[in-house]
């Protein structure tokens, strides 16, 4: 059983959370098209572009959408060995590395050696990570959303692209979902202008003011993983499907996995887990029927809508086969769990690679939330799923597995 530590931070997590979604729901106003993608009442970590001390990774922030709130913050891990010469000489001449570098990160070009430029030119799969809040909170820069990923692009050495997306109610059902689908061809956007402007190994002047460097010169749009934490998970689900319908639109980039933890699933037939743990920790069954209630629209509110239900009947899409392998992350005391793992066995059945890793004496976002991050299940979930993620996107084969 969790703390009793855990126990009383739960009751006023919710009460606050509840009281939050409740005067979300009072002020309502009209629709917005820009939206917001973060809450100005809520911590968030700035961007270091230079590479941290502590962990090895870098992160900027990008506005990639001048016509809607729509953001994302890349984290770039482990500068190649050759970094630290670069910032010293940098250092010694800084007008010239002011015109080079407007980010702090490293120049890829600026080599010394084969050996230094074939590190440089190393492709780092791309995580597409979605973060939680019941669609109505939270955002990708975050202070506990910044530190998880982080510890990914660390684990997993990736590229995480975390998504800013558009929040409920200013901007409902499928703002958020379509913000996820858009930022998978930004990316892909992102590889193509890349290609276009490599000329005789320079690079041309046509798209540079648009191309991203650190995903242009180290990013592999081939190895893609969604990673979606909560309602989160909802949306990875969503952009895989629209992947599966039509990889065209999102060439060059390829969703090799995703994964889902303790995904923001409800039917409207309650599951055993929904009847009972509906009061569980944190994030209580009565306040995510609020959250659903502030997405959807008051004439398509179902709890078995496409984007609350992924098993309801006449859901569409395409068929679970084509799914890209699912990565299940749930937890002991979620009511939300019976529901993920009913998801993992339909794909099972149908042999899509679904395993379910079910974490004893956790709570919902028990990996991602602020106040469990330093603990060993937080810590040991994203080693495991760094583990299950090097099958899809290691360069040498699947030789990682459990």
């Amino acid at each position: 059983m969790p703390s009793v530590g855990v126990k009383i931070y739960s009751v006023f997590f919710k009460l606050l959370l509840r009281h939050r979604l409740q005067s979300l729901a009072a002020g309502e106003g009209g629709a917005d098209a820009f939206g917001v993608s973060c809450r100005p009442d809520e911590a968030t970590a700035p961007a270091n572009p230079a590479f941290s001390a502590a962990d090895g990774v870098a992160s900027k922030d990008l506005h990639i959408d001048p016509n809607s709130a729509l953001s994302v913050r890349v984290f770039l891990p482990t500068p190649p060995p050759h970094a630290h010469l670069l910032n010293q000489r940098r250092a010694s001449e800084p007008a010239a590395g002011a015109a080079a570098a407007p980010y702090r990160g490293y120049l890829p070009h600026a080599v010394s050696s084969p050996r230094a430029a074939a590190s440089a030119r190393r492709r780092l799969p791309i995580v597409v990570q979605f973060h939680g809040g019941g669609f109505v909170t939270g955002s990708n820069s975050s202070a506990s959303n910044d530190a998880f990923c982080r510890r990914v692009a660390k684990a997993c050495d990736a590229i995480v692209v975390a998504v800013g997306y558009r929040l409920a109610p200013e901007s409902r059902y499928p703002a958020a979902f379509d913000d996820g689908v858009r930022v998978l061809k930004w990316i892909a956007k992102q590889a193509n202008l890349a290609m276009m402007s490599k000329v005789g190994g320079g690079v041309d002047t046509f798209g540079a003011s648009t191309v991203e460097p650190w995903i242009a010169a180290h990013g592999d749009p081939a190895r893609c993983v969604l990673l979606g934490v909560s309602c989160g998970a909802n949306i990875a689900d969503f952009v895989a499907r629209k992947v599966v319908e039509d990889g065209k639109l999102f060439n060059p980039v390829k969703v090799v996995a995703q994964v889902l933890m303790y995904p923001f699933f409800i039917g409207s037939v309650p599951t055993h887990s929904e009847i009972r743990l509906a009061n569980s920790y944190f994030y209580d069954k009565s306040t995510c029927i609020l959250a659903w209630r502030l997405l959807l629209s008051e004439k398509e509110f179902s709890l078995d809508h496409p984007a609350a239900n992924p098993l309801a009947p006449g859901r569409g899409g395409p068929p679970l086969k084509c799914m890209p392998p699912t990565l299940t992350i749930i937890a002991e005391h979620d009511w939300m769990r019976d529901r993920a793992i009913a998801y993992s066995e339909e794909l099972r059945k149908v042999n899509v690679d679904a395993p379910v890793l079910d974490y004893k004496d956790t709570v919902h976002e028990f990996a991602t939330l602020d106040v469990f991050l330093k603990t060993p299940q937080a810590q040991a979930c994203a080693e495991d799923i760094a583990i299950w993620m090097k099958k899809y996107i290691s360069l040498r084969g699947h030789e990682f597995s459990y």
